[in-house]
């Protein structure tokens, strides 16, 4: 199997564990389920020769499983540091532009103590992650980016109903 196939096979696993990760409501799951798919999409990146994503994503498989135990504000910015040192080491123009931004985001996100501003934040991060996918090529990441927010957008519907409408329905308590 050529490394294009090989990557493309290892997110469409990836997929399903990020369709899975917003469909749960606890903070928890959610991280699991994210730190796993990192970790697949990282080797995907490396297969395609994209160092800066492959960093990136590995950094933030790290991310997810330590903001599963803390989300102390010291880690949170030892992770943005840890990302543009990445960035800047393996810079390659936009994508690297792009998934660095990306990358930020999300840290902000993974940090988050209410999984309504995990998900919130974390669908500005994505959108950066879809643009790089998009100049990289490639197909199956585009997917999963896409799916990701699909999900994301569901799972958000599902437990806290429409914000335009002031739904309040499983807003955490204040305090």
């Amino acid at each position: 199997m050529s490394p294009f196939l090989l990557s493309q096979a290892l997110v469409a696993v990836a997929i399903a564990l990020d369709l899975s990760s917003f469909q749960f409501r606890q903070r928890r799951r959610i991280l699991q389920c994210l730190c796993l798919s990192t970790l697949l999409t990282s080797v995907h990146f490396g297969l395609l020769d994209q160092w800066t994503g492959a960093g990136l994503m590995l950094l933030a498989s790290a991310r997810f499983a330590v903001s599963m135990v803390s989300t102390a504000r010291t880690w949170q910015w030892v992770f943005v540091a840890s990302g543009i040192v990445i960035t800047w080491l393996t810079w390659s123009g936009v994508p690297s532009l792009l998934s660095g931004v990306g990358s930020t985001i999300q840290t902000l996100a993974a940090f988050r103590r209410c999984d309504r501003q995990l998900r919130l934040t974390m669908l500005v991060g994505i959108s950066f992650w879809l643009a790089h996918n998009i100049v990289i090529g490639s197909p199956m990441a585009i997917a999963l980016e896409s799916l990701f927010i699909l999900s994301n957008l569901v799972g958000y519907l599902r437990h806290y109903g429409l914000p335009v409408l002031g739904n309040r329905r499983g807003a955490q308590p204040k305090g």
